[in-house]
């Protein structure tokens, strides 16, 4: 049999439950044309990129599918005839992952500040705005040497000026060089 993913979106004006039944449906499908849902993972409800059939935010559904492509076929005919699915998107992988998907791994990452300990926005604007101000000073204090390494190098030159002139009006007026 062959591996497929699959994702889903359904309307935002659904509840969490209703998507769950949905789901369960649609893994039913699955399993009655001799297929299995090897992994659902229920992403929750997220904006969308774009309007979709005037929506701004869906529930989203990921299958991880062990079957025949009749099955999946079946799976998104019957999607396609309800109106609370917004997208369907299933491709062939030549694998199935048994971790979990990059959109529960970054939901997990986040769940580290559930204490409360996570940094206010405010105070992150803030710590950058000092960590570019410190760069800001670095870069004029640079700034300020090589203008003052400059304005020596001038002086130099202005200094060496002055001497080959000084010799040269002490030299005797009569003699050539």
């Amino acid at each position: 049999m062959a591996f497929y993913e699959s994702v889903f979106i359904a309307r935002q004006e659904i509840s969490a439950q209703q998507t769950d039944v949905l789901a369960d449906q649609y893994a039913g499908v699955i399993a009655d044309n001799g297929g299995q849902v090897t992994k659902r993972e229920n992403w929750g409800l997220k904006t969308l990129a774009y309007r979709i059939k005037k929506n701004r935010k869906g529930h989203y559904v990921m299958f991880n599918i062990d079957g025949p492509s009749s099955a999946v076929q079946e799976m998104e005919r019957q999607m396609r005839l309800n109106e609370d699915i917004l997208r369907i998107l299933t491709i062939k992988v030549d694998e199935l992952d048994e971790g979990p998907s990059a959109q529960m791994q970054s939901r997990s990452r986040d769940s580290r500040y559930d204490d409360g300990d996570r940094p206010r926005r405010d105070d992150r604007r803030g710590r950058d705005r000092n960590e570019n101000n410190d760069a800001n000073d670095e870069a004029k204090a640079a700034a300020d040497n090589a203008n003052a390494d400059e304005a020596a190098g001038n002086e130099q030159a202005d200094a060496q000026v002055e001497t080959k002139a000084d010799v040269e009006s002490e030299s005797p007026e009569g003699e050539t060089s």
